[in-house]
C-alpha cells in the first residue's frame, strides 16, 4: 500500500522523468563536445540548449505545483527534487562553457574521463527517478551514484595533483584545475539528486 500522499504526488512523477532524462542528455552533449573537440567558440552552445530546456520543464512542474492540493511536506519534496535536478544540467552547462570561455585548444584524458562518470551517473538518475517510489528499485540507482561521486572525486584530486607536476605553465593549471572542479562538481549533484530520490521512496513506498 503506498504511504499517504503518494496519489497526489504521483503525477509529477512523468515530469520528474522528463527533467532526469533531459539532464541525461545534456550530458551525452557534453561527451559528445569532448569526443568531437574542436575548440571552437560556439561548441558548448549544443550544451546550453539542454540547460535551457531544463529551465523550462522545471517552470512547468512549479506551474503544476501551484495548482496542485499537495501538503507543504510534499510540496517542498518536488521543489527540491526539480530544484537539485535542475542543478546537475547547470554545472554541465557550466562545465561545457569553461572549455569555450578559457579557449581550451585540446581536451585531457582525465575530462573525458570525468565526463564519462557524468553519464553514468545521469543515467543512473533516469532509472532511479523512474522507479519512484519503489524503494527496492530505486535504492541500486543511488548506492551507484554515490559510488561514481566517490569515483569522481579521486579522479579531481588525482588530476589537479597532476597539474602541479612537470612543467604545465601556470595559466593551464588554473584553467584545468577549475575545469576538473566543475566537473567532479556535477557529480556532487548527481549524488544530492540520489539522496532526495531514496528520501521520497522511503516516505512514499
Amino acid at each position: 500500500m503506498r504511504g499517504f500522499g503518494y496519489t497526489k504526488l504521483e503525477k509529477f512523477f512523468s515530469l520528474f522523468n522528463e527533467a532526469a532524462r533531459n539532464a541525461h542528455q545534456g550530458a551525452r552533449a557534453l561527451q559528445q563536445m569532448l569526443e568531437n573537440f574542436r575548440g571552437t567558440a560556439d561548441e558548448w552552445v549544443v550544451v546550453e540548449e539542454y540547460e535551457h530546456e531544463g529551465d523550462k520543464i522545471s517552470h512547468r512542474i512549479f506551474q503544476a505545483l501551484h495548482k496542485s492540493r499537495l501538503r507543504v511536506g510534499e510540496q517542498e519534496a518536488v521543489r527540491t527534487l526539480t530544484s537539485r535536478l535542475d542543478d546537475v544540467l547547470d554545472v554541465i552547462e557550466a562545465s561545457a562553457a569553461r572549455l569555450a570561455m578559457y579557449k581550451v585548444e585540446k581536451v585531457t584524458p582525465e575530462a573525458k574521463r570525468l565526463t564519462d562518470i557524468i553519464l553514468r551517473s545521469t543515467e543512473q538518475i533516469v532509472q532511479g527517478v523512474s522507479a519512484l517510489p519503489d524503494l527496492e528499485r530505486v535504492q541500486p540507482h543511488c548506492i551507484e551514484i554515490n559510488r561514481l561521486e566517490n569515483e569522481a572525486d579521486d579522479l579531481a584530486r588525482t588530476s589537479i595533483a597532476n597539474l602541479f607536476l612537470g612543467d604545465t605553465p601556470p595559466l593551464e593549471v588554473f584553467k584545468w584545475k577549475e575545469i576538473y572542479e566543475t566537473l567532479e562538481t556535477v557529480t556532487d549533484h548527481c549524488e544530492d539528486v540520489a539522496d532526495l530520490l531514496e528520501e521520497i521512496a522511503l516516505k512514499y513506498r
